[in-house]
C-alpha cells in the first residue's frame, strides 16, 4: 500500500491547492485536516479558538490528523500541525512529509489576494506581513525537522506537482531525504 503523503507549511503555502492536484495526479484520495476538523466539529477554526483557545484547537487538530490519515492519501495539514512533537513524529513515521516552503513576500501576497478570515484567525493581531514573518521564524526549524523533502512553493501549482512527482515514485512514497 502507498504511504500517506503529508503536506506541511505555513498558511498560504498552497497545501490544499497542491494537495488536491497531487492527489489527482497520483490517483490518490485527498484529505484536508482543517476541513476534516471543521466537518466533524461543526465549527470554524475561529469559533473553536474563540471557545476553546489555541490549546483546544491544537488538541482537536492532532485528533483530526490521526483520524483522517489513511494509506494512499495526500493529506494537507494545518499550518501549526508541526507545533506538537506527537504530530511531527506521527507524520514522519506513517508517511512521507513534504514541506512547502515560500518566502514571506509570497505568503503575504497569497493571503492578501485570497483572504479567508473565518478559516485563518490571526495568531498575533499584527499585520499579515509581520505575523507571517514572526510565525515563520518561530516554526521554520519545526517544518524542516518534520520534512523528508523540501519543496519550492513559490512556483506555479503545476510546477510544484511536477517537482514532487520527480521526488516521489508513483508506486509508493519514498522516505529518502532531499
Amino acid at each position: 500500500m502507498t504511504q500517506p503523503i503529508f503536506l506541511v507549511g505555513p498558511r498560504g503555502s498552497g497545501k490544499t491547492t497542491i494537495g488536491q492536484a497531487l492527489a489527482q495526479a497520483l490517483g490518490l484520495q485527498f484529505i484536508d485536516t482543517d476541513h476534516w476538523l471543521l466537518s466533524t466539529s461543526g465549527m470554524s477554526v475561529a469559533e473553536i479558538v474563540e471557545q476553546e483557545g489555541w490549546d483546544g484547537f491544537r488538541q482537536r487538530e492532532s485528533q483530526a490528523l490521526k483520524s483522517a490519515t489513511q494509506p494512499g492519501a495526500v493529506v494537507a495539514t494545518g499550518g501549526g500541525i508541526i507545533l506538537r512533537d506527537e504530530n511531527r513524529e506521527f507524520m514522519r513515521e506513517q508517511g512521507v512529509v513534504l514541506y512547502l516552503r515560500a518566502s514571506v513576500d509570497t505568503l503575504t501576497h497569497r493571503l492578501e489576494a485570497f483572504p479567508d478570515e473565518g478559516q485563518r484567525p490571526t495568531l498575533t493581531g499584527k499585520t499579515i506581513t509581520d505575523e507571517i514573518s514572526e510565525v515563520l521564524a518561530a516554526r521554520e526549524a519545526l517544518y524542516q525537522q518534520s520534512a523528508h523533502h523540501f519543496i519550492d512553493a513559490s512556483l506555479s501549482p503545476s510546477e510544484i506537482v511536477a517537482d514532487i512527482l520527480q521526488r516521489i515514485p508513483a508506486s509508493g512514497a519514498s522516505k529518502a531525504a532531499s
